[in-house]
């Protein structure tokens, strides 16, 4: 029976040590924090969005970077045997708006259970408050030897599965050890980037608008002239700058393809209603207030936090009456609720990312198995490696699905 030690008891940690058990191997279990799963405690502000019950082809669309490396770790362990493996190990789950899975209970302390549930019937060795501080590797660095601990212990294993997370979230205990560990064996690091992250914007009446949730608006993000996302959803101000589902997806594309650059974002307040159809009802408001100062004839239109500030950016004069606004006035307030515009000046930083884009190159890595193409007998798995996705729970899925597969691959 092999020894096997998986590093970092997150999502990929725990899938990885119980399937490395299910195959046959002795597992230890390392987690340098008090109790597994820290991360997996805050997301989905606490009710774990453990997955999403799209097909397949969709997950593969929602993967951000390298979705291609992906298709043999979701074809051996998909969403649904994920859904599977939580109402087996007893957390029951549900499939709510855009197929996003979660815990019946509304707990994401219960999908934590079921995975201890899933380790302890296993026999996993879990050691908590145990800290890595470098592999051990034979003479050639091409195998791996085990680990050594931050207290000089040296801990010998046929195999070591790396599931050290990112750098989002460091309070939870992500702060890149597993680049360092995988360095260690010669792997290059691709740029990591906060993704999944609010936008800080150049324009002051943001700050007004603070805590104003939209909803069924559209978003769409440029680099230069390049549109580089187009979404429908939700999006929330915030005081420096713009937040949401909408704006934590687009993140993830701005990290892609300019990070660190200006990029602007424009919003479609009403984009149910073509031009055509929007100017018609705006002239039927103005109509119906011909009378009144223009700043009182658009309650119908916006919420009343976002009145003032569409009123100023309209450039009509809010005292004016709306008989004498001109057809060109008109014109520039409807262009201004259809392509409201703001300057992306960059992202909030890795303490308020849900997830980290870049990491271990997975060209280093055998997608097959997980297993490093450098040294034999390390495996990675999770957010360490250059994967990522949006939201709707495709970040778990790719954590339970790599997981998984690295602990199955694990040869006798």
């Amino acid at each position: 029976m092999s020894q096997v030690i998986v590093v970092g008891g997150g999502a990929a940690g725990m899938m990885a040590a119980y399937s490395a058990a299910v195959t046959g191997h002795q597992v230890t279990l390392i987690e340098k924090n008090e109790k597994l799963g820290k991360k997996i405690y805050i997301t989905g502000k606490g009710r774990c969005n453990v997955t999403n019950g799209a097909e397949k082809d969709v997950l593969l669309r929602n993967i951000v970077s390298n979705s291609k490396f992906l298709y043999s770790s979701l074809y051996q362990f998909d969403n649904q045997s994920m859904m599977n493996f939580l109402e087996e190990h007893g957390c029951k789950v549900k499939v709510e708006r855009g197929e996003r899975v979660f815990p019946v209970s509304d707990h994401a302390s219960d999908v934590i259970k079921a995975l201890q549930n899933a380790l302890k019937e296993m026999y996993v060795d879990i050691r908590l408050q145990t800290e890595a501080e470098a592999l051990l590797l034979d003479d050639s660095k091409k195998k791996v030897q085990g680990v050594r601990l931050s207290d000089g212990t040296r801990m010998s294993a046929d195999a070591v599965i790396l599931a050290c997370g990112g750098l989002s979230y460091p309070t939870t205990g992500s702060t890149g050890d597993g680049y360092r560990f995988a360095s260690q064996a010669g792997h290059t690091m691709e740029d990591c980037k906060p993704a999944l992250v609010p936008f800080e914007v150049k324009e002051d009446w943001c700050k007004r608008l603070q805590g104003l949730s939209l909803k069924n608006v559209e978003l769409k993000l440029f680099d230069g002239k390049k549109k580089i996302y187009q979404e429908f959803g939700e999006m929330l101000f915030t005081h420096f700058g713009i937040s949401g589902p909408l704006v934590l997806s687009a993140s993830s594309f701005y990290a892609k393809h300019c990070f660190e650059n200006e990029a602007v974002v424009v919003i479609d307040l009403k984009p149910a209603l073509s031009e055509e159809k929007l100017d018609k009802r705006i002239l039927r408001d103005f109509e119906e207030n011909s009378h009144k100062e223009f700043k009182n004839a658009v309650s119908g239109l916006f919420p009343a936090k976002l009145i003032p500030v569409m009123v100023e950016l309209s450039g009509i004069p809010e005292n004016k009456k709306v008989y004498d606004i001109t057809k060109e006035e008109r014109s520039c307030f409807l262009k201004c609720i259809k392509e409201l515009k703001l300057t992306v000046t960059g992202t909030r930083g890795f303490s308020e990312a849900i997830i980290t884009q870049g990491g271990v190159s997975v060209k280093e890595v055998n997608p097959s198995t997980m297993e490093s193409r450098l040294c034999g007998g390390l495996y990675m798995a999770g957010e360490m490696l250059d994967l990522d996705a949006l939201t709707g729970g495709f970040n778990l899925q790719i954590a339970w699905s790599t997981g998984y597969l690295a602990g199955s691959s694990i040869p006798w």
